[in-house]
């Protein structure tokens, strides 16, 4: 059965955690409560359980697209003045390393240059979502990179190559923030985080797939594009996931509005 593509919010820094009682399992501040529960739901609502995860952080980017082959990756904590038990996080599920030599394989096969890597941990956008979302930890993930030139087309282009993943039992998910502007905060910003949330998902949601595309590629050319994101990079795996799902219809399932922002996720398929 095939799987969907999803561009999920990952929150902010260890946000589901910050129960020092309780750090191993998720107990967050009631703002983020619903992003936690759909996260926490994320698995259930799946066709039939995927038997692997390819997952594309906005926090790992690579001169070029990068493939972890590691087959237990340690855990990167790059998230800064949180409770020190926070730095004490467990995610301990396996890597898939026949999963990443295909995605390598794919990438080079679209005309993609790709490079290998086996000892960089799970960086947050990876674990604190996971480890929500899968707390057993017993789905074998792969993370990808990014490109370092963010370029939206060549993202778009890389999630098609993958897209046949979809068919063999793997999930794609783009971890980042629909809204990401660590600059502003609070009610001043919910105006133009909803004006841009909206402008976004009508984009996301367009029910004709070359005018999505087209759409989506052009995100700065929406309002508040740069508000919502002085750079980018927590937006470009939402491109990796546009292009995975190919012509699939696509919604947002998730909306919530965490200090002031107004965030949302999509699904492909």
């Amino acid at each position: 059965m095939t799987q969907p593509s999803l561009f999920i919010p990952h929150g902010g820094g260890p946000c589901f955690f910050m129960d020092p009682a309780d750090p191993q399992h998720p107990h967050s501040d009631p703002m983020w409560q619903p992003m936690q529960d759909y996260l926490a739901g994320l698995i259930a609502s799946l066709p039939e359980r995927p038997r692997a995860i390819l997952l594309v952080s906005g926090h790992w980017e690579e001169a070029a697209f990068t493939v972890h082959v590691g087959d237990r990756p340690a855990l990167l904590f790059d998230y800064y003045g949180f409770p020190p038990h926070t730095y004490t996080l467990r995610w301990d599920a396996p890597g898939a390393p026949d999963v990443a030599a295909r995605v390598a394989a794919l990438l080079a096969g679209a005309g993609f240059a790709t490079a290998q890597e086996d000892s960089r941990g799970w960086d947050h956008g990876v674990f604190i979502p996971m480890k929500v979302a899968l707390p057993d930890a017993d789905i074998p993930l792969v993370q990808l990179s990014l490109r370092q030139d963010l370029d939206p087309a060549a993202h778009v282009a890389a999630g098609r190559a993958l897209a046949v993943l979809r068919d063999e039992g793997v999930l794609i998910v783009g971890s980042g923030m629909s809204f990401h502007n660590l600059r502003v905060r609070g009610a001043q910003a919910t105006p133009p985080s909803q004006a841009w949330d909206d402008a976004l998902t009508a984009a996301v949601t367009d029910p004709d797939p070359v005018r999505r595309t087209a759409r989506v590629i052009a995100w700065d050319s929406l309002p508040h594009a740069h508000f919502a994101h002085p750079r980018e990079e927590h937006l470009l795996p939402l491109m990796v996931a546009l292009g995975a799902g190919g012509d699939d219809p696509a919604v947002r399932d998730h909306h919530s509005n965490v200090i002031g922002w107004a965030v949302s996720g999509y699904r492909f398929g």
